[in-house]
């Protein structure tokens, strides 16, 4: 079997945020790619890409260093074309970490249609069903982090995560009205991300831990191992940290020999696809650490994310964004939810159909 042909679709989605939701204060049109992949045994998978803050820069360079790489490649030697790429990449390429992790989806759901399997029986099954938790963007005011956690908790869902601004005073007020709001039962975890100094990050980390916070995610840049790894040798709640590393797991090993971060957290889209998510939670598995899931946005990548966490032990959730009507968009059935727990579709490959219509009416370009 062999990638004949390869399309990239350069796409944006209105998505209705203002741009308040993020720190940088910038509005998002939400632009991504659809990668697509077809056989010379007339297989098709597709795979939404990230595309940062516009799917042209990102299209251009899938389609000049990752679209000539695959094309006339065998979707089943997804270890060759892995350590291929790493020289590859080297030898003057360097593209973004979002690169390569839809193409190799594309060619995980190509092998696993093959199969006739789910992707995650494909990867080898733990479970049928994750806890999912819903991650919040910026929000205006401490109280509004403590009303959407109330809701969240409301629907059921098995734990919220604040996304604060970064600013200490506002942060932890908000963090003390959510766990008022919700009581001292539900799960609560706090990512600042990258938001704080080192004493800064030690002051709010003793803080969380008398709210009893569930982890404590990137409160320094993830490059920062002496100042997280001083964090995770002082402080109780466990450090989470790696997500945005590149040349992961390889780079992540580290973090994980020498406790940097106590859970590292690895993804399809920012992480190197479902191969890079896989080594990833097996590296951590062998050290008897948790390699947390870390969301992948739009709602066909997720799709994939829950693959892979329903095919490890040693992930305990699955993240979604929160208000999750931004991101929801792209699959023609949404993600199926019961009892605070994702299902996992039993359809060969992804398991479920993307939303054409949408993505034809998000299509700027093809490349």
């Amino acid at each position: 079997m062999k990638i004949s042909e390869i399309d990239i679709r350069l796409c944006r989605h209105h998505s209705g945020m203002t741009g308040g939701e993020l720190r940088d204060g910038q509005g998002s049109e939400l632009e991504f790619l659809v990668i697509t992949c077809k056989t010379d045994e007339g297989l098709s998978a597709s795979s939404f890409g990230y595309a940062g803050r516009g799917a042209r820069p990102a299209g251009e360079i899938a389609a000049t260093s990752l679209k000539p790489f695959f094309l006339g490649r065998d979707p089943l030697y997804r270890e060759k074309n892995w350590q291929d790429f790493r020289v590859s990449d080297r030898w003057w390429h360097l593209t973004p970490i979002y690169s390569f992790g839809p193409f190799d989806v594309a060619c995980w759901l190509l092998s696993a249609q093959a199969a006739g399997q789910p992707l995650y029986k494909y990867l080898g099954a733990y479970r049928d069903e994750v806890p999912v938790y819903a991650s919040s963007l910026v929000l205006p005011q401490p109280a509004d982090y403590a009303e959407q956690a109330l809701a969240v908790k409301a629907a059921g869902w098995a734990g919220y995560k604040l996304h604060p601004p970064g600013d200490y005073a506002f942060d932890l007020e908000a963090h003390r009205l959510v766990r008022e709001a919700v009581g001292p039962e539900f799960t609560l975890m706090s990512d600042p991300v990258a938001a704080y100094t080192t004493e800064q990050a030690l002051r709010m980390g003793r803080e969380l831990e008398r709210l009893d916070y569930h982890w404590f995610e990137e409160p320094l840049a993830d490059e920062n191992f002496h100042g997280l790894r001083e964090l995770t040798r002082v402080l109780d709640i466990p450090i989470a940290g790696a997500e945005v590393l590149a040349k992961r797991p390889y780079s992540m090993a580290e973090c994980i020999a020498s406790r940097v971060v106590d859970i590292v957290r690895a993804d399809v889209s920012w992480g190197g696809g479902v191969t890079a998510v896989m080594k990833s939670a097996h590296l951590a598995d062998a050290f008897g650490v948790q390699c947390e899931i870390h969301t992948a946005i739009y709602h066909p990548l997720e799709l994939v994310n829950l693959h892979c966490a329903a095919a490890i032990k040693n992930s305990e959730f699955f993240e979604l964004l929160w208000p999750t009507d931004y991101f929801d968009f792209g699959l023609a059935q949404p993600l199926v939810i019961e009892n605070g727990k994702a299902q996992l579709p039993q359809g060969p490959g992804l398991g479920a159909e993307l939303d054409w219509d949408l993505i034809e009416d998000a299509t700027f370009d093809v490349l």
